[in-house]
């Protein structure tokens, strides 16, 4: 990430319809651009948009990222530039305020509640031994 933006969205460009050739990722990537340009408050500013060969959801094309510095990645897959590109913008915006980017299921808007591939904490770095097992 470049100085001024402090999150990313990433989209898979090799994902394809079942089936099909249709690689969805690079519509999707257009449709999020504008749709991020045009929500205003500044999010445009905070959000880079890219894509990417494959990020390994390929049973639940199109996959997209969001990441943030210490911040808990999420994936989602399932995702189509014809119907989702309100709820991506919705979550950008809410995931831009949450300090530490954890959210529940029921937090997120529509359709991303129910396509949720995986939330990945925050990189951890560790400056010290510990005893404590995890449970």
């Amino acid at each position: 990430m470049d100085r001024t933006t402090q999150h990313r969205i990433t989209v898979c460009t090799s994902c394809r319809h079942k089936g099909t050739e249709c690689r969805p990722g690079y519509e999707l990537i257009e449709k999020l651009r504008k749709a991020i340009a045009a929500a205003g408050d500044s999010i445009a500013e905070d959000f880079a948009i890219s894509g990417v060969a494959c990020m390994a959801g390929c049973d639940r094309p199109c996959t997209v990222a969001y990441h943030g510095t210490q911040k808990a990645t999420y994936l989602f897959g399932d995702i189509t530039p014809e119907d989702d590109i309100d709820d991506l913008v919705d979550f950008a915006k809410q995931y831009a305020v949450l300090h530490d980017g954890w959210c529940s299921s029921v937090d997120r808007p529509g359709k991303l509640r129910k396509s949720t591939l995986a939330r990945v904490p925050a990189a951890m770095i560790a400056l010290q031994d510990s005893k404590v097992l995890a449970s």
